[in-house]
């Protein structure tokens, strides 16, 4: 039985304070829709947050080391989910993400986030392998790979961001250097920069004088300027094969005003929704870009840009420090966890809240491309609320067992 008074009760009401925010705007961004069923978004947003408190309600209660225990076969199941999206799914916009059972829609790709959270996690906490092995980087990175290969091929390049995150941030929770974690993501970098020549040379320079620094060997060295030159090479290739939206989205990030009125119209209404709101903002219902149905996806990817124009800069800030709680709350569970795979499982679940957060408002405010990554508690969508829940309930099942070994 649960002794409820040792339960983090400041950390639930951070997220429930941003659960109830969210259904207010998704009320208010399509309050003057035209058809009854957009206006009833909040409604459905309002039973999902049902679901997700007893989601959240069973996790808490459960023992956590069936989640231990389970980790790999549920990793397993929602690969199989995978799968089967692709050929029975639901396809929108040429994209086949969900299940769809009458209204409701389910999204596989929300659940193997959790999914790989806790095999990585079980893999971190008991693997005897050093944490520079390159076998163990090998088997943690094909565990992630398998997954964001098949998001891919929905496609969904914006969530499949999110399982490196989760490696990432796991692989720096169980040990590896920041240095390592740098060489590691070099070849993404080499990559980008490949763009054009100037760029791919200066970065190079850049490169040889870090690994002059950190001297990690001439055998590792080579194999990071082999990669990191072979990621340069095939950059014309990687863009030649993303499809012609995903391509006028990172035009349209460097200038947006190249298609006003097609790819770069979302950024450019959402800098006008929030830079008008100032402030104070223009009130509750009062939003011009919502009213006048200027601003898209307002509901769901670009809702911050709903919290900046009727409530402005204090409450996107009130938003802000909320976040800003629940991500500080996780980090000091993660720390204060003797139980390493409770351990990893927070610091997981805190990344994901974390670089979902951080990309959602960068990219209505111009400084991230548009992913289509939803604002976790806020931005409309169930399976979204519910995976943003399941991982609180993580985070607090772990803080009340954490002196459990």
């Amino acid at each position: 039985m649960l002794d409820y008074r040792q339960i983090d009760w400041k950390l639930i009401a951070a997220a429930l304070a941003l659960s109830l925010i969210g259904i207010v705007l998704i009320f208010s961004a399509q309050y003057y829709a035209d058809s009854d069923y957009l206006q009833s978004y909040y409604l459905r947003q309002l039973i999902w947050l049902f679901v997700a408190l007893v989601v959240f309600t069973a996790i808490v209660h459960l023992p956590f080391r069936i989640f231990d225990l389970s980790a790999y076969l549920l990793y397993f199941v929602v690969l199989i989910l995978l799968v089967l999206v692709l050929v029975i799914g639901t396809s929108r916009g040429g994209a086949a993400r969900w299940f769809s059972f009458g209204p409701i829609n389910l999204a596989p790709s929300d659940m193997a986030k959790l999914a790989l959270v806790l095999a990585l996690s079980r893999f971190f906490a008991y693997t005897k392998l050093p944490v520079v092995s390159k076998r163990r980087l090998a088997l943690s990175g094909l565990m992630t790979l398998v997954p964001v290969m098949l998001i891919l091929k929905q496609p969904d390049l914006g969530t499949s961001l999110v399982f490196f995150v989760i490696l990432f941030a796991l692989w720096f929770w169980s040990g590896l250097s920041p240095w390592y974690l740098i060489l590691l993501l070099s070849p993404l970098l080499s990559l980008v920069t490949a763009s054009h020549w100037l760029s791919w040379a200066i970065y190079f320079v850049v490169l040889l004088s870090f690994l002059t620094f950190l001297k990690p060997g001439v055998v590792n060295s080579t194999v990071v300027v082999i990669f990191n030159l072979a990621f340069g090479i095939i950059t014309p290739f990687i863009w030649n094969r993303l499809a012609e939206y995903q391509r006028l989205r990172i035009k349209t990030f460097f200038d947006p005003g190249m298609d006003p009125r097609g790819a770069g119209y979302q950024i450019i209404q959402s800098k006008i929704a929030i830079g008008s709101g100032g402030i104070l903002g223009k009130g509750f219902l009062n939003g011009s870009q919502s009213r006048l149905d200027f601003l898209p996806e307002r509901h769901t990817d670009f809702i911050f840009s709903v919290i900046g124009e009727e409530f402005g800069l204090w409450g996107a800030l009130v938003v802000i420090f909320l976040f800003g709680f629940i991500l500080y709350r996780s980090i000091r569970i993660a720390a204060r966890c003797r139980n390493r795979f409770a351990s990893m499982v927070v610091m997981g679940a805190a990344a994901i809240l974390l670089f979902q957060f951080v990309i959602n408002i960068g990219m209505t405010l111009g400084f991230m491309p548009v992913t289509g990554l939803p604002l976790p508690f806020i931005s409309y969508g169930g399976t979204s609320l519910v995976l943003s829940w399941a991982l609180i309930g993580l985070i607090i099942s772990a803080d009340y067992r954490w002196q459990e070994y």
